[in-house]
């Protein structure tokens, strides 16, 4: 099954999701309670056509200025010295004032999961 992508959105409640391409739409007080929210409605939406959705089939999708909300514990300057951009720029992008072009969008990405990879790969001395 090719993946499903998930657009994720934060809500005054907790958060929602609804795929690109199909007619699921579901809601979560958390992030973990929210992703298996989406494994059960998009199975419940190809029950029929007996197909089955794991977690390896879904991608999440948030705009930039709702990562930086899901994920307050990236700090913005910091993010933005490490992978060379403008302050100000990011800044802006974040509270969606402007639009970053696909390039932009692929360089923030890119220096985000780089964080996440070395912090993945960290060990802690005990």
């Amino acid at each position: 099954m090719r993946r499903i992508e998930m657009i994720v959105e934060r809500t005054n409640t907790g958060y929602c999701a609804y795929a690109s391409k199909y007619p699921v739409y579901t809601v979560g007080n958390d992030f973990p309670e929210l992703k298996a929210n989406m494994l059960e409605a998009l199975n419940l939406y190809f029950e029929e056509s007996g197909k089955t959705v794991t977690e390896d089939n879904i991608k999440t999708s948030l705009e930039l200025p709702q990562f930086f909300e899901f994920y307050k514990v990236i700090n913005a300057k910091a993010l933005s010295q490490r992978i060379g951009m403008n302050q100000s720029l990011l800044a802006q992008y974040i509270k969606g004032n402007k639009k970053p072009s696909d390039v932009q969008t692929r360089r923030i990405l890119k220096g985000v999961q780089q964080v996440g990879k070395e912090l993945a790969e960290m060990q802690f001395l005990l």
